[in-house]
């Protein structure tokens, strides 16, 4: 299981991701992220959670961020969230859920296009880095969003940060 968390705020966020991202900690046991976004673009950690608690493992890093945006996740999978830039511009993503069909969904990547994914330990592909792929097929992340849902057998939430707002 995993869960993550969003804020958006007329001041400076970062205490409140930390907190907010913390609280679910007890959610996944693998990695955990966060990204801010703030005058200086975006700045992102990922830690492997799997011996230490996330707030050891991030209080050195919140001393850095600085931000009114902000997404975080624990997760039991995947490190995130990804830093994506595309067509579409710069946003960070961070994704919960199973997809089903990513095989399927992968080898309709490759034949779609010269498309390339990172490749994790064990040969598995990163599932929010495939969501991203799928999201960037679209002329607009609205669209993109709608048609990763339309493609995905399984489940999926999906929480965008972009220099502008959450999704």
């Amino acid at each position: 299981m995993s869960g993550f968390f969003g804020v958006a705020s007329r001041r400076d966020c970062v205490l409140d991701l930390f907190f907010g991202v913390d609280y679910h900690s007890h959610l996944g046991t693998r990695r955990a992220g966060m990204t801010v976004h703030g005058e200086n673009g975006f700045n992102r950690a990922i830690h492997n959670i799997e011996n230490s608690p996330f707030r050891t493992k991030f209080e050195h890093d919140i001393e850095e961020f600085e931000g009114n945006l902000g997404i975080g996740c624990i997760s039991d999978t995947d490190p995130q969230p990804l830093l994506i830039h595309s067509h579409l511009g710069s946003y960070a993503i961070t994704t919960v859920g199973h997809i089903s069909n990513a095989q399927e969904l992968i080898d309709e990547a490759f034949q779609s296009g010269h498309i390339h994914f990172m490749e994790m330990s064990g040969g598995r592909i990163n599932s929010t880095e495939l969501v991203a792929a799928l999201i960037n097929q679209c002329d607009d992340l609205v669209s993109g969003i709608r048609h990763a849902q339309e493609s995905i057998d399984g489940s999926c939430t999906i929480l965008i940060l972009t220099p502008e707002c959450i999704l």
